[in-house]
C-alpha cells in the first residue's frame, strides 16, 4: 500500500462517495441527470448560437466559448464518478491521474480568463459603446479567445511538474472522485509548505490578474450604469452584465473556497460537496443561468424550434 516512485505502473484508489453505499444508485441517477443536462444544455446553447445569425456577435461568441469549455470541464471528472459510483472505488494509474490533474486545472485556468475576457467585452459594451464594434472586432474576439486557451493550458505545467516528481510514501487511496491537487500533496512525506507556497504563487500568476481585472471591469461597469438617467436603459444594461456576473461569482466563490487552504485541511468532510459544486453544478447552471434571463438566446432558441425551415 506504499511508494516511493512516481512510475507509470503505479496505480491510486479513488474512493468516490464510499461512506455512504447505500445512496450509490441514488448518487449515480442524480449525477447522470446532473452530467446530461450539462451537456445537452451547453450543446444547445452553442447550436442556437451558431445557427442564429442575430447573435453572432462578441457576447454570444464567448458565451459558446464557455459552453463548450463547461462541457469539457465537466467531462474530465463526471463520468468517472458515474463509474465510481456504479461499479464501486476505481483504480487509476498514477500517470492517469497527473495527465487528469493537469487537464482538470487547465481548463479550470482556461475558465479565469475567459471570464475575464467576457468582463472586458461588458466593460466596452457598457462604458465604450461608440467604439464596441472597433474595439471587439472578429480579430480581438478569437485573439482572447485563443489566449484564453494558450495561458490556460501552460499555467499548470508546474503544478503538474511539480506533483509528478513528489515521492510518495502514504497509502495510495485518495478519498475523492477525481485526482485533487491537495489530494495528492496529502500523499506526499515530504515538507510540503514550501511546495504549497510555491503552487499558490504559481496559481495566483493566473487567477489572481484575472480576477482583479474582471473586478476592475465591474466597477467601471457599475459606475457607468448608475450615471444613465433612464430607469429603463439602465435595467437593460444591468441585464446584459447581470448573468454573467452570477456566473463569475459563482466560479469564483466555490473555486477560491475550495483550494486557498492548507492542504492540511483538506479531508474535511465538505471537500466532496464543494468539489461537486464546481466540477458538476456550476457547469450545469450556466446555460440556466444565460437561457433564461437572456431574451434573446430565448427568442433564437423558440425561433429554432418553431421554424418550419430549421426542422
Amino acid at each position: 500500500m506504499y511508494f516511493h516512485n512516481n512510475s507509470q505502473g503505479t496505480e491510486l484508489l479513488l474512493l468516490g462517495f464510499s461512506e455512504v453505499p447505500a445512496l450509490q444508485m441514488s448518487l449515480f441517477a442524480v449525477f447522470l441527470f446532473i452530467y446530461l443536462l450539462t451537456v445537452f444544455g451547453n450543446l444547445i446553447i452553442i447550436i442556437v448560437i451558431c445557427v442564429s445569425h442575430e447573435l453572432h456577435n462578441p457576447m454570444y461568441f464567448f458565451i459558446s466559448n464557455l459552453s463548450f469549455l463547461d462541457i469539457s470541464y465537466s467531462s474530465v471528472t463526471q463520468p468517472q464518478l458515474l463509474s465510481i459510483l456504479i461499479a464501486g472505488p476505481s483504480v487509476i494509474s498514477f500517470a492517469g491521474c497527473i495527465t487528469q490533474l493537469y487537464i482538470f486545472m487547465s481548463l479550470a485556468c482556461t475558465e479565469f480568463v475567459s471570464l475575464t475576457a467576457m468582463s472586458y467585452d461588458r466593460y466596452v459594451a457598457i462604458c465604450k459603446p461608440l467604439y464596441y464594434l472597433m474595439l471587439m472586432n472578429k480579430k480581438v474576439c478569437l485573439l482572447l479567445a485563443t489566449t484564453s486557451w494558450v495561458v490556460g493550458f501552460l499555467d499548470p505545467l508546474a503544478h503538474t511538474m511539480i506533483i509528478s516528481q513528489l515521492p510518495f510514501c502514504r497509502p495510495r487511496v485518495l478519498n475523492h472522485f477525481y485526482c485533487d491537487l491537495s489530494m495528492l500533496l496529502n500523499l506526499s512525506c515530504v515538507d510540503k509548505f514550501l511546495i504549497e507556497i510555491m503552487t499558490y504563487i504559481i496559481g495566483s500568476m493566473v487567477a489572481l490578474p484575472a480576477f482583479v481585472l474582471t473586478l476592475t471591469s465591474y466597477v467601471f461597469i457599475i459606475y457607468n450604469i448608475l450615471k444613465i438617467a433612464s430607469s429603463s436603459r439602465r435595467d437593460k444594461a444591468f441585464s446584459t452584465c447581470a448573468s454573467h456576473l452570477t456566473v463569475v461569482i459563482l466560479f469564483y466563490g466555490s473555486v477560491l473556497v475550495m483550494h486557498m487552504r492548507p492542504s492540511s485541511q483538506s479531508l474535511l468532510a465538505q471537500d466532496k460537496p464543494l468539489s461537486v459544486l464546481y466540477t458538476a453544478i456550476i457547469p450545469m447552471l450556466n446555460p440556466l443561468i444565460y437561457s433564461l434571463r437572456n431574451k434573446d438566446i430565448k427568442k433564437a432558441l423558440l425561433k429554432l424550434t418553431t421554424d418550419k425551415k430549421c426542422i
